[in-house]
């Protein structure tokens, strides 16, 4: 909305009025701050909000009756922030997935989902204040819960409703949604491998502030700990087509190389596959191959993918009715008390006696 519609206020000696922008920077406070002291939302000391409203009377500005009423009205819209390149965003089903879970729960409701993508945490959280102070959605869904997370505080400040997709976690300000015990998927991985003879196995990662990257990694390195394996190697990507060939590019280039590897995501597993086999080596009878998401793709390559199921689309039909029911809907939340279970197919088998020439 222009200022125009959505501030009055007496016009200077220049015949500019005054906006909710000029007040923010007065009173030294974003503007959703002071789109919360007016509706009497959020999470304002008594001292913010007063200093708010004097430094409005005293600029000369207030809401305009319209805006106000506009801003109180439900959007029945939804927000669903995502931190990726576009390019690593279109070539990743798991999104695709997450959304149709979504989506099967919204549409029948007459509610609407509002895609944005973002290319870092700044820029994630002057969206959220935006999208806040502008009324512009009923709530969000928060994406890649992190390990230190200030998105939760901060939706909870800015009095916006919220749900965050990841492991549950109790002391986060929001509810959070997810499959429980996110290593267990990863260690039935290793044990998988483990019994199939494997003993030099890799993990490329995600990125290393990533809630699942640190479970995932920890549950790796104690599964192989226990059985008196180290891993050859973990690597971090940013989950990009290109990261993931290059790290399995550097994983097949050296002498003790990797008789299984296994990826944070199907996407990561597809390209290092096909990595793999123009180096001239054999899935699985040379290498195994272990994706994570069980994505649909998975089910057409050959070999068939091995992976771990974390039911993504259930989970994001469950984060949207979590987020519903906290907009005011009439909708019963879903208890997502499974774990990440491996499917295995043809990309995995026996340990070879030795790495192909």
């Amino acid at each position: 909305m222009s200022t125009s519609t959505e501030e009055s206020g007496t016009p200077d000696r220049a015949g500019r009025r005054p906006t909710i922008k000029a007040v923010a920077a007065a009173a030294g406070v974003s503007t959703a701050a002071v789109s919360q002291a007016f509706n009497d939302k959020g999470r304002l000391s008594s001292t913010t909000r007063r200093r708010i409203l004097d430094t409005a009377l005293e600029l000369g500005w207030s809401p305009s009756a319209p805006a106000a009423a506009l801003r109180s009205a439900r959007t029945r819209t939804l927000a669903l922030v995502v931190r990726r390149p576009t390019d690593v965003l279109g070539a990743d089903p798991h999104f695709s997935e997450l959304i149709t879970g979504i989506e099967g729960e919204l549409a029948p409701r007459g509610y609407g989902l509002l895609l944005h993508l973002v290319a870092g945490a700044q820029e994630e959280n002057v969206l959220y204040e935006r999208l806040a102070a502008e009324g512009r959605v009923d709530g969000a869904v928060l994406t890649d819960a992190r390990a230190v997370d200030p998105r939760p505080a901060l939706l909870a400040r800015l009095g916006l409703p919220a749900v965050l997709l990841g492991a549950p976690d109790r002391a986060a300000a929001v509810p959070s949604v997810g499959l429980g015990q996110q290593g267990a998927g990863v260690e039935e991985v290793v044990a998988h491998l483990l019994k199939l003879g494997h003993r030099r196995i890799a993990y490329v990662a995600g990125p290393e502030e990533l809630q699942h990257t640190r479970l995932r990694h920890g549950a790796f390195d104690t599964a192989l700990r226990e059985a008196g394996v180290r891993p050859v190697a973990v690597l971090h990507t940013d989950f990009s087509e290109v990261s993931a060939v290059a790290a399995t590019v550097a994983l097949l280039d050296t002498a003790d190389r990797p008789t299984a590897i296994v990826y944070a995501n199907d996407s990561m597993a597809v390209c290092g596959m096909g990595a793999a086999q123009r180096a001239g080596l054999r899935v699985p009878k040379d290498l195994s191959v272990v994706g994570y998401d069980n994505l649909p793709l998975g089910r057409w390559l050959h070999p068939r993918l091995t992976t771990v199921d974390q039911q993504v689309q259930r989970v994001g039909a469950a984060a949207a009715r979590v987020l519903l029911a906290r907009c005011g809907e009439d909708v019963e939340a879903e208890r997502l008390d499974d774990r990440p279970r491996l499917v295995v197919r043809e990309s995995t088998g026996p340990a070879p006696r030795r790495p192909a020439p």
